[in-house]
């Protein structure tokens, strides 16, 4: 759970008080589990990542404003490239994304959230939730292509 958090969480400090938060609402809440609707992972995965949000909209790191989706096409990433790095170099760039860019990518990409689900999640529009996830992949390209010509 701590590594999920991280996704979310930058400093590992607060990370370690969201899991800890996280981990007091499973404990206060295990009588609502329900194994019928979702594993016990998958539901305190759903804790984690909603308090984790919570922690950032309360520190106001979760933008309000509205954003325009662009028309442009969606920034392809070499694979290539990407089978190069490790997995804490991809997790430092992905850090490297604005808070509301990063949520939506992780979100996504990694956990499968529908853009849907994100905008309900986050308080946005879907076009919105798109509009971060083109953002989170043209900038990660931009990033990757940086590390590429420097080596």
């Amino acid at each position: 759970m701590m590594a999920l958090c991280l996704r979310y969480i930058r400093d590992r400090q607060n990370a370690v008080e969201v899991v800890n938060d996280a981990f007091l609402k499973v404990f206060k809440q295990i009588g609502r589990f329900d194994a019928v609707k979702a594993t016990l992972y998958t539901w305190m995965r759903t804790i984690v990542i909603n308090t984790a949000l919570d922690s950032l909209r309360r520190q106001k790191a979760i933008l309000d404003r509205e954003m325009l989706p662009d028309k442009e096409e969606e920034p392809g990433i070499d694979n290539q490239a990407l089978s190069k790095l490790s997995g804490d170099e991809l997790l430092g760039m992905i850090h490297r994304l604005p808070v509301t860019t990063r949520l939506v990518f992780n979100l996504y990409i990694v956990d499968g959230y529908s853009h849907r689900e994100i905008a309900t999640l986050l308080q946005m529009s879907e076009g919105t939730s798109r509009w971060h996830l083109s953002d989170a992949r043209r900038q990660l390209k931009v990033i990757i292509n940086l590390m590429e010509s420097s080596t």
